[in-house]
């Protein structure tokens, strides 16, 4: 039986549903209690650490809860955060921030320089086990300092007083100060981590940001409160945040009409057209920085074979899987960097190509693997009702192109995370990745054969050989061009399968104010307002 599915329940705005309050946990407490925000959050994050948890549900809490040298704005630019003001050398390798004086932790502490050198130095440990860490490959000796070469110390990160922060690069990086807003740049309190093995659970949990974690339901709901001791908490309107991992699409769809549910993680399947007319005033609807793809372990026989993932690539018609499978306004994917105003992603030649042309093409490229085409291939998924839709579609493509049969294996989501990185559990898997910061290299830095997120064995040491060049070439454009070289050779080795490109589609509650699109789909509950 299906996880999730998708039924006609009818005009969506007479949708009813009834759920015991013992059972959500995410009714109110007995007493006064401010109105709570509650946010649909697609499933339950492994941790609430800033330097080891990686996926969206995660880093949405995250934002809230802590904050950076800089923020990001409601429109997905940054401004100051922790620090009120910065300056860079004429070369771009040095950078110095100003912290303001008003930065408080949620126990009243103050957030110092020294606070920042502790948690860089964390993220780049080896010994923290954070998949995110190569996000601060910019900096000096971050590289060397992740794989054990050096010791944390050797970061090019440092304190020369108490409200003053010194980073250096190794290479300049247009994109840095953006970078400044990504979770694995986050302070964490240093005196929390050494009394509390579990410091991220609600009582012992310290941060900076705008709220503080006040209680941890799994599989229920996270709730947030202000924290009182935030610097710019006089403008942060909304008192209570609960985050819900509903992870079925329809049931969030359910509770939004029910009015549980104030802004909705998406929109059910198929939807979008009904929702456009029941919901004209809620529906929110932006193009995503991100790409929906399949994984593929190239160390596994015999998907190690070029021409194998190529005849997989080819059968898939995305035209298909964007319009009449998800349907949400996202857009077939040829290649592996979304859309950028400054930026040209390669285009293989079979994407001019019809979709009869390809599938012919994929029939040739199996008949010269003989007897290597397997007659099966496990594909793994997690569990939501999109996702479920689209391998389900994929597998009935690879069935009908190339008679090859698909075995669809699902996983809740910490399982499924475990999983897909473990080669030896591994042959397909779906997954998406959306950009920390609106630059190709936030796409390009995950096949580096030593980067974290790696998951598909893959290493072209001519790829990685051009990304280093990129990261210090003299200028944007050269650097452009030497990703669209590193891309190209992605393109052709297909260690993933790119399907399409996100649209986010979502519900926002008419008396929600303050909700802005924006490209990397970052919101913060400090910007958000209880209309009159």
């Amino acid at each position: 039986m299906p996880i999730g599915y998708a039924v006609d329940m009818g005009p969506i705005r007479t949708l009813s549903l009834v759920f015991l309050c013992g059972f959500l946990l995410a009714c109110e407490p007995a007493g006064e209690q401010p109105r709570t925000l509650r946010i649909g959050n697609a499933a339950e994050p492994a941790t609430l650490d800033p330097h080891t948890a990686h996926g969206v549900p995660a880093r949405n809490i995250q934002r809230d809860l802590f904050e950076g040298l800089l923020r990001e704005t409601a429109d997905g630019g940054y401004e100051p955060g922790v620090a009120e003001r910065w300056t860079v050398s004429p070369n771009g390798l040095k950078y110095t921030f100003h912290l303001r004086d008003d930065a408080r932790w949620s126990n009243g502490d103050p957030v110092t320089a020294g606070d920042f050198v502790f948690s860089f130095r964390r993220a780049a440990s080896p010994g923290t086990g954070g998949v995110v860490a190569e996000t601060l490959f910019p900096i000096s000796n971050a590289r060397a300092v992740l794989r054990g070469e050096q010791p944390p110390e050797a970061l090019g990160v440092s304190a020369s007083g108490p409200r003053e922060l010194v980073i250096e690069l190794h290479r300049p990086a247009g994109y840095f100060l953006h970078l400044l807003t990504h979770p694995s740049t986050f302070p964490v309190h240093a005196e929390s981590l050494r009394e509390h093995s579990d410091w991220t659970r609600p009582g012992k949990l310290v941060s900076n940001g705008a709220y503080q974690l006040v209680d941890w339901r799994v599989q229920s709901a996270i709730t947030l409160e202000k924290n009182p001791h935030y610097w710019d908490v006089d403008n942060v309107a909304i008192e209570r945040v609960q985050f819900l991992p509903v992870e079925d699409l329809n049931a969030e769809l359910s509770r939004f009409a029910a009015g549980e549910l104030d802004i909705t993680y998406g929109v059910p399947i198929g939807r979008l057209n009904r929702l456009r007319q029941e919901y004209a005033d809620e529906l929110r609807v932006a193009p995503w920085f991100g790409t929906y793809y399949l994984g593929i372990n190239t160390t596994r026989p015999p998907l190690d074979d070029v021409r194998l993932r190529k005849a997989l690539t080819l059968a898939i018609d995305r035209d298909v899987l964007a319009r009449d499978v998800v349907g949400g306004g996202e857009t077939a994917a040829y290649h592996w960097v979304p859309p950028l105003p400054d930026y040209r992603s390669p285009a293989p030649e079979w994407a001019t190509w019809s979709q009869a042309r390809r599938e012919t093409e994929a029939r040739k490229l199996v008949a010269e693997l003989d007897s290597a085409v397997p007659a099966r291939i496990q594909l793994l998924y997690n569990t939501r009702d999109r996702d479920q839709r689209v391998v389900t579609a994929v597998a009935a493509m690879w069935r009908r192109v190339l008679g090859i049969e698909t075995e669809l294996r699902n996983e809740e989501w910490k399982v499924y995370l475990q999983s897909r990185r473990q080669l030896d559990r591994t042959e397909t898997f779906r997954s998406g990745w959306i950009g920390d910061y609106p630059d190709p290299y936030a796409f390009a830095e995950l096949l580096h054969s030593t980067h974290g997120m790696n998951e598909f064995g893959w290493n072209n040491p001519r790829y990685d050989a051009l990304l280093t060049e990129a990261a210090s070439a003299g200028s944007e454009s050269r650097r452009h061009e030497l990703l669209r070289q590193a891309e190209e050779i992605l393109l052709a080795e297909l260690p993933l399968i790119p399907l399409f490109h996100y649209s986010k589609a979502r519900l926002v509650s008419d008396e929600v104010g303050g909700y802005a699109s924006n490209p990397l789909d970052h919101h913060y509950s400090r910007n958000y307002f209880w209309k009159e």
